[in-house]
């Protein structure tokens, strides 16, 4: 499920979330700021980051209130310095600040994500390698996230349990073995379908090249023995996808990726990122409110 622009699931998402923000109204703002008082806000970034997310907080501001005029100064992606105006957002006072903490959630967490992944992107520079995310999402939130992840210029896996076959080391304990796993899966599944099978040692990965995957999985390996399945998979099979996962940090990705793997998936991305620091504040009141 691609987010472009918006769609309905995450319209109804954003309507449930400013009901357990707002409930029966903004108490604050409704006994501080006269009704009909207008304002300017100005979304900035206070610390350097890849902004994402600015179609998201405007869906915010629009179901909050149509009226509100909201006017992106960034491109959705692009990496900013702290201090910088991201959006500007005009009309009522009341509709604004009721929408703000949603909005600024919303773009804090997919920029912080996006700003993670881009620094995993920058140190595969030169690698002809693909980093893709994982399952390891926020609850809710996995279609924001997932697109937050390649605007910051990584790409994704699959999206759930039921867009592709990834047999585990609890698969493959339950089925009795990889090539019991990988030989129902293949009786069960479209052909369109690929099967996708971690492995831990080269032994697995013998037995997976065996059995017909599609995709082996190295996981946990050093890139000593990570470089060793790679050659054994080349010479075997080269049509098979080969993806190292489990435990990949910056420190230790440029080496994973020497090794000769097609993609490494990292976690990290979406359960272990900072939010970027994003605030908005009202630049008084435009000319003629109340």
């Amino acid at each position: 499920m691609m987010f472009n622009g918006y769609n309905e699931e995450l319209l109804q998402s954003i309507k449930s979330w400013l009901q357990e923000d707002v409930g029966s109204g903004d108490i604050t703002t409704r006994t501080t700021i006269p009704q009909g008082h207008e304002s300017k806000g100005i979304i900035h970034a206070k610390e350097d980051g890849v902004i994402c997310g600015i179609p998201v907080a405007e869906l915010v501001f629009d179901v909050v209130d149509p009226a509100l005029v909201f006017t992106a100064l960034v491109q959705e992606g692009q990496k900013v310095s702290a201090g910088t105006i991201i959006a500007e957002v005009e009309g009522s006072t009341h509709s604004i600040l009721t929408g703000e903490r949603l909005a600024l959630n919303l773009m804090q967490r997919l920029s912080g994500v996006a700003s993670r992944t881009a620094t995993f992107v920058e140190a595969l520079q030169g690698l002809p390698v693909r980093l893709v995310d994982t399952r390891k999402t926020t609850p809710g939130h996995r279609m924001l996230e997932k697109y937050a992840v390649r605007i910051g210029g990584g790409a994704n896996h699959r999206y759930g349990l039921y867009d592709a076959v990834m047999i585990k080391d609890n698969h493959i304990k339950g089925a009795g073995g990889i090539r019991q796993a990988v030989g129902r899966a293949r009786a069960n599944i479209p052909h369109t379908m690929t099967i996708e099978v971690e492995t831990e040692s080269l032994e697995q990965v013998e037995e997976a090249l065996a059995a017909g995957a599609d995709i082996i999985m190295l996981d946990n390996m050093s890139p000593e023995l990570m470089a060793e399945a790679v050659t054994r998979i080349r010479t075997k099979a080269k049509h098979v996808t080969i993806e190292a996962s489990g435990n990949v940090s910056l420190d230790t990705i440029h080496g994973i990726a020497e090794s000769g793997v097609d993609v490494i998936s990292v976690g990290r991305l979406t359960y272990s990122f900072a939010s970027l620091d994003i605030s908005l504040d009202l630049n008084g009141k435009k000319e003629g409110a109340l």
